[in-house]
């Protein structure tokens, strides 16, 4: 109805989406029909809400009937009606019956036709059997008419009387005995009332022709709306990948000018040291070469030519060897890795402002958007069957995108203003959802694992001293010497352990680690809040981290310091899979297949960070590739 005139979008009911029916209207302006209206709030219960605009009501309101607006509906229908069609489409006519149709059989013989009907007998009579009712004068009083069919159902089982009229009022025909009864109505002939309904169903039907053209091409809007929507977002989509390139592009032009700047620093203290390298060199040959001659003048027994080559040498210089003191440019190089961190620290500040807008944006309840509140509520059902959910989408409306991987974040809040009712009214199945999701997630293979996969890379500002980053921050190894890392909050400096980058606070995430030398390491997460120093600040030795842990031969899975002893594996490559949404990490061993080494079930309250321990000489872990 809503798309064949603008007038018709105004004067439909936003839950039915047809004309209004007895339209009341809210305090808060705006119209329904009363049962649809009364339909709605009865479901809902209180806090009343009207359906359109959301403004709660403690009390129901109580409505009154528009008037106005039923007068508007009402006119605007009679001005449907009155509208030619556009197709100029003809209603069909109503079926006649033909003359064979309508003859009536004689009620006496049942073979000849029937040529009166005596409305006292309430029989049909024909030529022959309808005599007596010209000859005798008992039947003289006895009304005759042109034959009737089905006079039993045309009998008014009241009165037992011809049923002549038909009340509009009542939707009934009635007797004439009946009008008594309908002295308030206004009763019209059976010939009349059809056609007064047959002019009316006919109109009916030219609307209802009229309104499916409309809901054709609506439908027909609806797809190209539609069809615009994607061609918009795909040109959208492709413009903010290629924003993000011309992002990556520019990182990409700072590293390479950071390191070309530090490679020109290198060669120039190297060649320095090249140049005061050949000088030294020179200079000790001389001094060598001088050295021999002492030596050998020092063996001559002549004392003359002892005296005169003595005299000689003794006027060569002999100074001391001076070394200058050459150094890098110590300000420089600061200056390009503070300019990196900055850098960083800039991008971070400016994908969270972005996502702060994002969750404020999706907190408004996207006003715009009103189809909720155009369906009728639906009766609940008494059997709610728990679904799991399936993999996670790669891009989401709700998420803004993120360097890395899908799904990682710097630091995600999920703030939802329904978030806690529809927790505590799913609470009763929220266990078995969680087990029916964990054993889901058991039985899948290395390649749907790999679906959910993120890029992990090490945090500098985390990592002990005798702890070394390599290959991009891929690589943690044990050093033979201390690295002289710069002091910072969130370093360890109790044990030799490092924190990936991002933390993870909602979603599902699947990385991999490759053990080399494992004998002595760890792989696992932690709360952001976990201890950096004391020995309380070791992976598994606190409330706030989780991990399987090689020690020699031995292999265990620690939480709170508390320790399981665990099977041994050939596997060199560790795949640690976590659901933030249903609350547990799991650890496999990978191989051609993927192993379960153990699992943690826990309801996470913080933001979780993949954490990793070497302690050995030798020990390394690398951050494997998708």
């Amino acid at each position: 109805m809503a798309e064949l005139n603008p007038l018709a979008e105004e004067l439909s009911c936003s839950v039915c989406l047809e004309l209004f029916k007895e339209p009341v209207t809210t305090p808060c302006g705006h119209n329904f029909c009363m049962s649809c209206l009364d339909e709605t709030w009865v479901v809902q219960g209180p806090p009343y809400r009207c359906p359109q605009c959301r403004k709660v009501y403690q009390v129901r309101p109580q409505l009154q009937k528009n008037t106005v607006m039923c007068a508007v509906v009402e006119q605007f229908l009679q001005a449907e009606q009155a509208r030619t069609p556009v197709d100029d489409w003809t209603p069909p006519a109503r079926f006649s019956a033909s003359s064979a149709a309508t003859q009536v059989a004689c009620d006496h013989c049942l073979t000849e036709i029937a040529v009166k009907t005596c409305l006292v007998c309430m029989a049909s009579f024909c030529q022959e059997h309808l005599r007596p009712h010209f000859d005798s004068p008992a039947f003289q009083d006895h009304p005759l008419q042109s034959p009737i069919r089905d006079l039993l159902r045309r009998k008014c089982t009241q009165h037992n009387r011809l049923r002549e009229l038909f009340c509009p009022e009542h939707g009934e025909c009635i007797c004439h005995i009946c009008l008594v009864e309908h002295k308030t109505c206004s009763p019209t002939t059976l010939s009349q009332a059809s056609a007064d309904l047959e002019y009316k169903l006919r109109n009916k039907l030219t609307i209802m022709h009229s309104h499916i053209n409309g809901a054709t091409k609506a439908l027909e809007d609806v797809r190209s709306k539609q069809q615009c929507v994607q061609d918009s977002m795909k040109r959208k989509m492709e413009q903010l990948r290629q924003e993000y390139m011309e992002m990556k592009a520019v990182i990409d032009a700072a590293e390479t000018s950071s390191l070309r700047k530090l490679k020109e620093e290198e060669k120039r203290v190297y060649g320095k040291f090249d140049t005061i390298y050949q000088v030294l060199v020179k200079k000790k040959s001389e001094m060598q070469k001088l050295k021999a001659e002492v030596e050998l003048i020092m063996d001559k027994g002549d004392e003359f030519e002892f005296l005169e080559k003595a005299a000689k040498l003794q006027g060569e210089s002999t100074k001391p060897v001076y070394i200058p003191k050459i150094d890098l440019d110590h300000d420089l190089i600061m200056g390009i890795y503070q300019g990196a961190a900055d850098l960083k620290s800039e991008l971070k500040h400016s994908i969270k402002k972005l996502q702060k807008k994002s969750e404020e944006h999706n907190g408004s309840g996207n006003k715009g958007d009103q189809t909720q509140s155009t369906f009728k509520p639906v009766q609940p059902s008494k059997k709610t069957i728990p679904v799991a959910p399936g993999p996670p989408s790669h891009f989401s409306p709700n998420k803004l995108p993120t360097f890395g991987a899908p799904g990682q974040s710097l630091d995600s809040k999920a703030t939802s203003p329904d978030a806690a009712p529809k927790a505590s009214a799913a609470q009763p199945d929220s266990v078995g959802v969680k087990a029916k999701v964990l054993e889901n997630f058991l039985t899948k293979s290395r390649t749907e694992l790999l679906e959910y996969f993120v890029k992990v890379i090490f945090d500098y500002n985390t990592a002990h001293n005798k702890v070394s980053l390599s290959n991009k921050y891929t690589t943690a190894s044990v050093s033979d010497g201390l690295q002289h890392y710069r002091s910072h909050p969130q370093r360890f400096t109790y044990c030799s352990q490092v924190l990936g980058l991002h933390c993870y606070k909602n979603g599902i995430h699947y990385w991999e680690v490759e053990l080399q030398k494992n004998n002595f390491c760890g792989v696992g997460i932690c709360y952001g809040s976990m201890e950096r120093q004391g020995p309380e600040s070791r992976l598994g030795r606190n409330p706030n981290s989780w991990c399987v842990e090689w020690f020699n031969n031995k292999i265990s899975a620690w939480h709170n310091n508390v320790e399981k002893t665990l099977p041994s594996t050939k596997a060199t490559r560790v795949g640690v899979l976590l659901n933030c949404d249903h609350g547990f990490v799991i650890f496999f061993a990978v191989t051609e297949k993927v192993h379960l080494m153990y699992k943690f079930k826990v309801d996470f309250t913080e933001a979780l960070y993949p954490a990793f321990w070497v302690f050995s000489a030798g020990t390394t872990l690398s951050i494997c590739s998708k």
